[in-house]
């Protein structure tokens, strides 16, 4: 090694570096396996959630490995509708357990778009609360969680889609508060959040 260095003309410690530049592996997985169901999640707000898991590491970083992996925030397609198996959800074994909350619009006959806002107990099949307005945003979905919380009525995980009012910071920041869980449906997978599509499916036809 010494007689090549001198051969190339280089400093022997240049030809022995070798760099100790952290790659940061499970903080790559991690970050994609976050971003891949956060999908209108930001760097900044990966970099909240990754605090929240323990993780000690600042937001320049998780910008870094953030453009690094091209992890930007991806939008929803239409997506051409096939047949697909049915797919089976695990069931709960207790009131307040599970829930699934979303969305059903309609109009009146003035041609005014309303919104009804529905949530349901994936056991009881009964709905805790169902709110109707012509604009229902992040905001109001956390103040009729937060009344039904002030009654003593609050689940251990809620399943959502990745809409704007879920996504948020609002009902993120409440259910980090609360220890309330949101699992959120991947994208273009309704299928999995069945229990709130039936519900509203359902009233929908009977209204």
């Amino acid at each position: 090694m010494r007689r090549a260095c001198r051969l190339i003309q280089i400093p022997r410690p240049t030809a022995y570096y070798r760099s100790r530049k952290k790659t940061w592996n499970e903080l790559r997985i991690r970050m994609r396996d976050l971003a891949a169901v956060r999908i209108r999640y930001g760097y900044r707000r990966l970099h909240v959630l990754l605090h929240r898991e323990g993780w000690k590491v600042n937001h320049k970083l998780v910008w870094r490995i953030y453009r690094e992996e091209g992890l930007s925030i991806r939008t929803k397609g239409r997506k051409k509708k096939i047949s697909r198996l049915r797919v089976v959800l695990p069931e709960a074994k207790a009131p307040n357990e599970c829930w699934s909350m979303d969305f059903v619009s309609d109009g009146l006959f003035t041609s005014r778009r309303f919104r009804v806002f529905t949530l349901v107990d994936h056991f009881t099949r009964e709905s805790p609360a169902i709110v109707a307005d012509h604009s229902i945003r992040g905001s109001r979905v956390v103040e009729v969680l937060d009344r039904l919380a002030g009654l003593g009525i609050k689940p251990q995980v809620i399943t959502v889609d990745n809409g704007p009012e879920f996504s948020g910071r609002a009902l993120d920041e409440w259910a980090h508060r609360n220890g309330v869980k949101l699992d959120f449906i991947r994208p273009g997978k309704p299928v999995e959040n069945a229990y709130i599509e039936s519900f509203n499916g359902k009233r929908g036809r009977n209204v």
